[in-house]
C-alpha cells in the first residue's frame, strides 16, 4: 500500500466476513471478485466463531491471484494462510482491550507465521446506528461532525508509528464517512488512508478516492449484489 501510494494507485478492497460465508459460495464469490476492479480481499469480521478460516482463505487463494489480508477482530482470527495482516490499534475508543491486549495476545500465533504485518490506526466514525464493532469492542465511535479531533487522531496514530490509517464507518453503516472528513485526514497524513463502511455505490467509491482515500473498502454492498461492479 506504500509503494502505491508512492505512485498515487488506488486501491479497492472488497471485504469477506467468514461468519456470513459458507465454502460451497466461494466459487460464485470468486468469480465474481475475479470480473471486478479489486486489488484486495480482506478477511474478517467483529466476530468469529467459526473453524473454517483457513479453509476460506485456501479457497480464495486458490481461485484469484490478488492479496489476502486479514482483518480481524481478534486473535482467534488470525491465519497463517494470508497474505498480511492489517494489525489493527482501535484509536477511537479507551478500550485496551483493543488498544494493546489482543496484540499482546496475537504475537505467538504471528511469530509463527510469515504474514505481512501492517500496523493499521483504527478509527471508528459514527454512522447513524450502532455497529457491530461498537457492540464487540464497547466504545463509542467519534463523532462525525468533529473532524478536527478525528484528523487529529489520525496524525496522533501516525506519529506513534501505524504504517496505515483506517476510517470505518462499520459494516451495514447508514452513513460513510464524510468526505469532507477524508480530505481533512488525507491533507494531515502522509501514511495510505483506507476508508470503508457504509459505501453501496461506485460514485460513493469514486468520491472517497477523490477526496483522498488510498484505498477503499466495501463488503455489505458487494455481499447483497454480486453484480454490484457490472
Amino acid at each position: 500500500m506504500v509503494s502505491a501510494k508512492k505512485v498515487n494507485q488506488k486501491l479497492l478492497a472488497i471485504l469477506i466476513d467468514p461468519d456470513k460465508v459458507t465454502l460451497d459460495r466461494i466459487l460464485i464469490l470468486t468469480e465474481k471478485i475475479n470480473q471486478s476492479p479489486a486489488t484486495h480481499i480482506l478477511v474478517g469480521g467483529s466476530s468469529f466463531e467459526g473453524t473454517h478460516l483457513d479453509e476460506i482463505i485456501i479457497s480464495l487463494k486458490n481461485n484469484t491471484h490478488i492479496p489476502i489480508l486479514l482483518f480481524p477482530g481478534n486473535p482467534s482470527q488470525i491465519s497463517a494462510k494470508a497474505d498480511g495482516i492489517l494489525y489493527l490499534m482501535l484509536l477511537s475508543g479507551r478500550n485496551p482491550d483493543f488498544l494493546v491486549e489482543h496484540q499482546i495476545n496475537s504475537v505467538p500465533v504471528l511469530e509463527k507465521s510469515n504474514l505481512e504485518i501492517l500496523s493499521t490506526g483504527y478509527i471508528l466514525i459514527e454512522s447513524g446506528g450502532k455497529t457491530a464493532v461498537e457492540r464487540i469492542s464497547k466504545t463509542k465511535p467519534l463523532n462525525r461532525n468533529n473532524i478536527d479531533y478525528v484528523s487529529q487522531t489520525a496524525k496522533a496514530g501516525e506519529l506513534i508509528g501505524n504504517k496505515l490509517i483506517y476510517l470505518e464507518a462499520g459494516s451495514g453503516a447508514k452513513k460513510a464517512v464524510p468526505l469532507e472528513m477524508i480530505l481533512k485526514v488525507a491533507n494531515r497524513i502522509t501514511i495510505p488512508l483506507i476508508v470503508g463502511g457504509g459505501i453501496r455505490s461506485k460514485k460513493a467509491i469514486d468520491d472517497a478516492f477523490f477526496a483522498g482515500a488510498d484505498m477503499v473498502v466495501i463488503g455489505t454492498a458487494f455481499e447483497n449484489n454480486l453484480n454490484f461492479f457490472d
